[in-house]
């Protein structure tokens, strides 16, 4: 039985209250010293300093800035070359036999495994992250295009090629429209997977954005700036996610 809106809301928050209650206390008690786990009070007060105030040579909201737009560099190219690639697999057998072995190769690479190429290649410049990120989002990108192109109502097939429909206009108008669904699923994976790599990627070939920062926080042993930084990614990638969800119903909605 599925969960009203309201009672979701309230399991919500009811969980975070317990997450929260059970950080202060580990502390608080002395299970775990406060100079490695800071209480979440220490935190949020961190939060709100490194918003106004530099740290690694910049505010929390200027790295998230860097960042995202890093993130969406690398996620854009992605969804730009793994969508119609996955479609145009699932149409051509070809084209499917070609690409599917190297493919199949590459996407069981860990993103971080290519930090460093990306740091030979690129230094500590914008490409390396946006290489990072790319080769964390591409696969679910190329995968669940194929999966939707596969899964195609085979009449709406039939009855386009009684039409003489091209193979343009079979993959633009029939196939793309009714693998949606499996498109937009494949963004959501691939917008979480390329958002933990970007900050894995910034961890090691950036000097600038919220990895970064972790990484001089850490230096600087201090706990309640990483832990900050932690908090923040959390954030964004969840907004990133509600924003691909209110997409996807908004597309779901007007097929």
């Amino acid at each position: 039985m599925a969960l009203t809106t309201g009672r979701s809301l309230l399991l919500a928050t009811l969980s975070l209250l317990l997450f929260c209650t059970i950080w202060f206390l580990l502390p608080a008690t002395g299970l775990v010293s406060e100079q490695f786990l800071p209480n979440p009070v220490a935190v949020l007060e961190r939060i709100v300093t490194l918003i106004g105030d530099p740290f690694a040579g910049a505010t929390l909201p200027t790295h998230l800035s860097y960042s995202f737009g890093r993130f969406f560099g690398g996620f854009l190219l992605a969804a730009l070359i793994g969508v119609p690639l996955g479609l145009m697999m699932g149409w051509f057998p070809t084209l499917d036999a070609l690409a599917t072995p190297l493919l199949d190769g590459l996407r069981f690479i860990a993103p971080i495994a290519w930090v460093p190429f990306a740091a030979l290649w690129f230094g500590t410049g914008v490409g390396g992250p946006i290489m990072i990120i790319f080769a964390g989002a591409f696969p679910p990108c190329v995968i669940n295009a194929y999966q939707g192109a596969r899964h195609v109502d085979v009449r709406l097939i039939e009855a386009a090629r009684m039409l003489g429909t091209s193979n343009i206009r079979m993959i633009t108008q029939v196939i793309m429209p009714a693998a949606i669904p499996s498109i937009i699923a494949g963004l959501r994976i691939s917008a979480g997977l390329g958002w933990q790599s970007l900050i894995g990627a910034e961890l090691i070939v950036a000097s600038t954005g919220v990895g970064f920062m972790m990484v001089q926080a850490q230096a600087n042993v201090a706990t309640s700036t990483v832990v900050a930084g932690m908090v923040a990614i959390g954030v964004v990638g969840l907004l990133i996610d509600i924003l691909l969800r209110r997409f996807e119903r908004a597309v779901t909605r007007n097929r």
